[in-house]
């Protein structure tokens, strides 16, 4: 049974009162759960849109927008993802461009400044709240709007590892295919099942989508979190005797730095992490502490989740001699490492990552050409080595230079602005940036610029430093160097803690 037929089952034949979504310690019935799925599905009725129509939802971490996920994708109706992470001019352009003859949104997010006048202009707009009812916010649908490409469930923003920021259209068989792979498919004839997995990663990501429906897929109860943090994350995992959970590699380095104690964790046989590559050291680090392997994913948006990745029997077999992989493919993936132009190189030489799969946009019969540089050695292991491109991968949150520069070059004091990703411990990388002033303007404020960045960029966007300088390092062709920007940035920061360390 594939994921849609799946969520129709569930929104038709769960019963009303089973624990469905725990969040903030109150529990969401699948009574609750369908009382708003069916008032999703009744509004998008009655404003006229068929199957296959486009749904723009601004998916926070809410059970209300688990259950809209489920009526729009249940209901055969694509669902266009918009991140609540952007700020409102940001969102509102976003929806302007992605154009969804209806949006569904929490109140909050529909009285930020112009996102509600965006949706109206064009279309209608759907208020779903915490007490689960959805209403109309205003607008009409425009009924005659192309719907989405054939068997395409979802849209996403992403910045993939395949180029630059895009949307990505999934199918529908993506998502089974996914699902399967990783594992996430009822074990048995029941509907619901007893046990528990947490959710602690936004939903508007691939990471937080998946563990969603994989949630649903199986029939487990959803244990729902805002965001991650450590306590409440520790204190779900104690509660309900977990024995799996998943962690980006910031909140595992997060998780040993709290100290918490070995006996809370105790349930747990098995921590995955994805998003993000995680360093061998801090692996080793949570194994050494908690007795807990963490078995390494490596996916993107475009294979709607993970393609590579460990199993409990490959690390008790391998782990000692390949720690620092990403793992084997799992079924159904098919991996080649090509050079520059195009043609497969032989084991163990690092090249640009293909992947053949049905979990891919283009079917399994297309190879899809990854930004990711890596190698596959003779166990079939893969290393995977940088990036193509220039992203910078902030504790699993992808940032693009390119958007925090053109935002920091708005200043009308910058003349040039240059972006690069500092290492981190915990995060992995940092974005930092720094600045060329104006000839003949005095030169600008670092908490003016961090202001302006504050105002039009994600949070994880804003870099963490910002310095001023007179020139940008530049290598012989006059583009900026980044290894020359990175060490300045360095040399800045060390100057500044010898500074107050004299100040003491």
């Amino acid at each position: 049974m594939g994921i849609r037929d799946r969520l129709s089952r569930l929104l038709t034949e769960a019963p009303a009162d089973a624990e469905a979504i725990e969040y903030e310690g109150d529990w969401w019935t699948w009574g609750q759960l369908q009382d708003t799925a069916r008032g999703v599905v009744d509004a998008l009725d009655a404003l006229g849109l068929p199957v296959g129509a486009r749904v723009g939802v601004v998916l926070e971490n809410r059970p209300e927008q688990v259950a809209v996920v489920a009526a729009v994708i249940g209901s055969g109706r694509c669902l266009v993802m918009l991140s609540p992470l952007q700020p409102a001019a940001r969102l509102a352009a976003d929806i302007a461009r992605c154009a969804p003859p209806v949006v569904v949104a929490g109140a909050e997010v529909l009285a930020r400044e112009g996102v509600l006048s965006t949706v109206t202009a064009r279309g209608a707009a759907l208020q779903a709240g915490p007490d689960g009812i959805v209403k109309l916010a205003g607008g009409a649908a425009d009924t005659e709007a192309p719907p989405a490409g054939p068997d395409v469930a979802v849209e996403m923003l992403t910045s993939g590892t395949t180029g630059p920021p895009k949307r990505v259209h999934l199918r529908i068989g993506q998502l089974d295919q996914a699902l399967v792979s990783g594992g996430q498919t009822p074990k048995d004839a029941r509907l619901l099942s007893r046990s528990a997995a947490l959710v602690a990663t936004p939903l508007v990501h691939i990471s937080g989508l998946w563990r969603a429906l994989a949630c649903l897929a199986t029939g487990r109860r959803m244990l729902l979190m805002p965001k991650f943090a450590v306590e409440p994350w520790v204190s779900a995992v104690e509660r309900h005797g977990l024995r799996a959970a998943s962690l980006v590699p910031a909140a595992i380095r997060s998780v040993l730095d709290s100290g918490v104690p070995k006996e809370r964790l105790a349930s747990l046989q098995v921590v995955t992490s994805g998003t993000a590559p995680c360093p061998a050291e801090l692996a080793d680090a949570f194994f050494r502490t908690y007795g807990i392997p963490v078995l390494m994913t490596y996916g993107a948006t475009e294979f709607a989740g993970a393609v590579v990745g460990w199993t409990l029997p490959l690390h008790e077999h391998w782990w000692r001699r390949k720690a620092g992989s990403a793992g084997r493919a799992f079924d159904g993936v098919e991996l080649r490492v090509t050079g520059e132009d195009g043609a497969e190189l032989p084991l163990g030489r690092p090249g640009r990552l293909e992947v053949r799969t049905e979990q891919s946009t283009r079917g399994g019969r297309a190879w899809t050409r990854t930004s990711d540089l890596a190698r596959i050695d003779a166990d079939r292991f893969v290393w995977i080595e940088g990036r193509a491109d220039d992203a910078i991968i902030r504790g699993g949150f992808k940032v693009q230079p390119e958007t925090v520069r053109r935002v920091l070059e708005s200043h009308p004091a910058v003349r040039e602005a240059a972006v690069a990703g500092l290492p981190d411990p915990r995060l992995g990388e940092i974005p930092v940036a720094a600045v060329e002033p104006e000839p003949g303007l005095a030169a600008p404020d670092i908490e003016d610029l961090v202001a302006l960045c504050r105002s039009r960029l994600t949070p994880y966007e804003v870099p963490a430093h910002i310095v001023v300088v007179d020139d940008l390092p530049r290598t012989p062709s006059s583009k900026v160097s980044r290894v020359d920007l990175l060490e300045l940035v360095r040399a800045r920061l060390a100057q500044q803690q010898r500074v107050k360390e004299e100040q003491r």
